[in-house]
Parts: C-alpha cells; sequence; structure tokens
C-alpha cells in the first residue's frame, strides 16, 4: 500500500525539526520516542496516518506500506532531518533498533560494483528472503528508506505475502518446511534477534498464516539441504515469484515490511553501474523495527 503524505501535514512536516535520537543500548531511547510523539502528534492529520501506516501493515491482508516523503525529501536541509522523520513516523508502528552494534541505527545501502551481485549492496538480483533469518528473534519489521534511487532505471524492490505462497503448496512441501532441516548464513556480534537458529524449520509457527516463514531462495543453492527440503524450498522461491508485486522506489519513499507476512528482495540494477559515479549510485537506509511486548503502538 502506497501512502501519500496529506497537505497539511506535509507543510506542517516541512518546519518540523526533531531532535537528535539517543539510544538505549541499540533501541531507540523510550524518551526518544515520547519527544518524537510529542512534537509530531502536534502537527495536522498526524494521528490519522500514522494509524493508516499501522493498519497497512498488520490489518487484515495487509504486510508492507511506502510511506511517500518524497516532498520532504526535495526541502532545504534535508540529511539527518529526514531520517528523524522517518524514525519518527516508525517509532509509531514499533521501536526503532540496529541488531548490529558496530553500525548506528540507520545502515547504508549503497551499490558496490565488486560485491557478490545477489547481496544487498550488489548489482544483481536479490532474491526473496527475510532479514536475520537464522535469529531466534529475527526483526519484525525492516525498513528502507531511499535516498537516491538506480540512476539507470533498474532495481525495482519486489515482495512478496509469504503466507499465500505457502498456501498454494502441496500439503507434503509444507510437512518438509516445517521440519527443523534448514540452516543458512553466519551468526556473530549480533544484539537484539536472539539467539542462532540452526537448524530451524522454514514454517515458524503452530498456525497456518501466522508466524515467520524464515526463508531465503538462496538456501537451496548455498546450504548443505536434502535433495526433499531443498526442493520444498525451491518450490516456495516460485510460488513467491509468482505473488510479487514490484515497484521503484523513488526519493524519500519510506518502505515498512512485516517480516511475519511479507519477504522481500530486489530486482538487478540496470547495467552500466560501473559508469555511474559512486556519489550518484542507489542509495537506500535501513532501519530495523521490534514489536513492543504487549503487540500496541506508541499510541
Amino acid at each position: 500500500m502506497f501512502i501519500d503524505i496529506p497537505s497539511e501535514l506535509e507543510a506542517a512536516l516541512i518546519d518540523c525539526s526533531l531532535p537528535p535520537w539517543e539510544l538505549d543500548g541499540s533501541f531507540l531511547a523510550q524518551s526518544t520516542m515520547e519527544r518524537y510523539r510529542t512534537e509530531l502528534t502536534a502537527t495536522p492529520r498526524f494521528e490519522e496516518t500514522a494509524a493508516i501506516l499501522r493498519h497497512a501493515l498488520t490489518g487484515e491482508g495487509g504486510g508492507y506500506a511506502v510511506l511517500r516523503l518524497g516532498s520532504l525529501a526535495k526541502a532545504p536541509r534535508t540529511g539527518d532531518r529526514l531520517r528523524r522523520l522517518a524514525t519518527g513516523f516508525a517509532a509509531e508502528v514499533a521501536v526503532p533498533f540496529s541488531p548490529f552494534p558496530r553500525w548506528p541505527l540507520w545502515k547504508d545501502i549503497g551499490v558496490k560494483v565488486d560485491k557478490d551481485p545477489g547481496k544487498s549492496s550488489g548489482i544483481g538480483y536479490n532474491a526473496f528472503h527475510m532479514d536475520l533469518v537464522n535469529a531466534s528473534l529475527p526483526p519484525d519489521y525492516t525498513t528502507l528508506l531511499c535516498v537516491r534511487p538506480d540512476l539507470l532505471g533498474g532495481g525495482p524492490s519486489i515482495l512478496s505475502d509469504a503466507h499465500a505462497a505457502v498456501a498454494r503448496l502441496s500439503e507434503d512441501s509444507r510437512a518438509l518446511l516445517a521440519e527443523s532441516a534448514y540452516h543458512y548464513g553466519t551468526f556473530f556480534d549480533l544484539f537484539g534477534v536472539g539467539e542462532e537458529c540452526k537448524p530451524f524449520p522454514i514454517l515458524d509457527g503452530s498456525d497456518p498464516g501466522e508466524g515467520f516463514v524464515r526463508f531465503t531462495a538462496k538456501m537451496p543453492e548455498r546450504s548443505q539441504l536434502g535433495q526433499a527440503h531443498a526442493d520444498a524450498a525451491r518450490e516456495l522461491a516460485q510460488e513467491l515469484v509468482r505473488g510479487q508485486v514490484s515497484f521503484i522506489l523513488q526519493p524519500g519513499d519510506y518502505l515498512i515490511v512485516n517480516q511475519r507476512r511479507f519477504l522481500h528482495g530486489r530486482e538487478a540494477l540496470h547495467s552500466g553501474q560501473e559508469t555511474v559515479p559512486v556519489a550518484d549510485r542507489r542509495l537506500l537506509l535501513q532501519l530495523f523495527l521490534r514489536a513492543r511486548a504487549d503487540g500496541g503502538s506508541a499510541a
């Protein structure tokens, strides 16, 4: 769902200057969230917009939203100011945090032509996945703020309803995906995401349609899996592609994905990235969110 900022709110936010945030460990401090909320709720139609955002992420049939902050991104003195506004909206959904102690709250995802093309900072197809798939407590939400799209016009974001894809599978495939037979990636120097899960089930929930679908389409090729389990994972990957939606994020677009419902990825960037100056290449900023213990919002 795409959410446009009402004109009255947009005008107020252009002049709204939130203070720098403070962290409590790797989580956004409660004092910062309260300060941001106090200032933002004083602007017209903010609470209405925040409610629409929460419903898009957690309401029936929802699971992702793109908050369009483009006009605010064009305003003078953008930089940290836009990140603070995005952080304020994020805090209406859940608690912002960084699982990587060595990185700041927001992590830059630029473009590196010499990286593995399938990585987030690579130039190739980044297949469907959930972030921190092998953590016992993965982030409940992953978010991306677009600073610059691909100058050459590539790199659409892709999203797919994970539970809808699972529902289209055979009963035998679902049974295989529910077995603790999968593993992927490394696990070190992480904060706030629990312990390493190895092995883990892809279908991580006792009820259909609930819980994480712990999946990355890279598993069958990059992990030692039995043939039957690998085939079931490939079948799921095909269903995710079958049900995908795609769009190109524009400057100021803020994508929030509920990882308990949707998986995400990216189509390849346009060829010729080596000809684009580094300062002009695609740039996204990533922020993770942890659902509140009571399941509620900041409201």
